[in-house]
């Protein structure tokens, strides 16, 4: 099982944390995006729309983040990590949507702007991530991860962009809840961190 990602892409760490969660067998190939590499021919023939994580286990090829966590979570036969049932698989798919959704262009949009130069409007885009940041500040409030009571992939979805807002300039110190619920995915075994931003690429 190989997993091509780049250490400071949160859509990658996102799938090396659970590879990881899991305690699977793999091999991690860095793609080196600044050299473009993730646009190379080689690498389109695996992801056409040119972005990290990609899995490949033994030829079979996933090229999304969240559709990696489905796959890895089904293939280990995990129904803890993804609930078998209706209700539960819905309750998870939701905030798999938040991710691709409200996360991605929340924190991981202001952090674009910070970390690669992204064209995004700042004050727009942090904005968004505190109305995130409110919801899940509501949401965690009550309990302790976001579906049920133990950890789901819903939970590591969220987490790597989220642990890394501050990058983007979003101040999570009026998120106490959140706060401790990252706290919570780092002291599950297995947790491998989210690479720091070395402070030269950093505005």
């Amino acid at each position: 099982m190989k997993l091509y990602h780049h250490p400071l892409s949160g859509h990658a760490h996102r799938a090396r944390l659970f590879v990881s969660l899991l305690g699977l067998p793999h091999e991690l190939v860095e793609v080196d995006l600044m050299a473009g590499a993730h646009k190379s021919p080689d690498f389109l023939k695996l992801n056409p729309f040119g972005q990290v994580p990609v899995l490949d286990d033994d030829g079979v090829v996933i090229a999304d983040p969240n559709a990696i966590l489905v796959y890895l979570a089904k293939k280990a036969g995990r129904g803890d990590w993804l609930p078998e049932d209706p209700s539960g698989a819905a309750a998870v798919q939701r905030w798999l949507s938040v991710a691709a959704g409200e996360v991605a262009y929340g924190p991981a949009a202001a952090r674009l702007v910070t970390v690669f130069g992204a064209k995004f409007n700042p004050d727009e885009v942090i904005g968004r991530a505190h109305t995130l940041l409110a919801r899940l500040e509501s949401r965690l409030s009550g309990q302790d991860w976001l579906v049920g009571d133990h950890p789901t992939i819903a939970d590591v979805a969220i987490y790597s962009y989220v642990a890394r807002a501050p990058e983007g300039n979003v101040d999570l110190s009026g998120y106490p809840a959140v706060r401790a619920f990252l706290r919570r995915i780092e002291g599950l075994p297995g947790f491998v961190p989210f690479a720091q931003t070395p402070a030269g690429l950093t505005a």
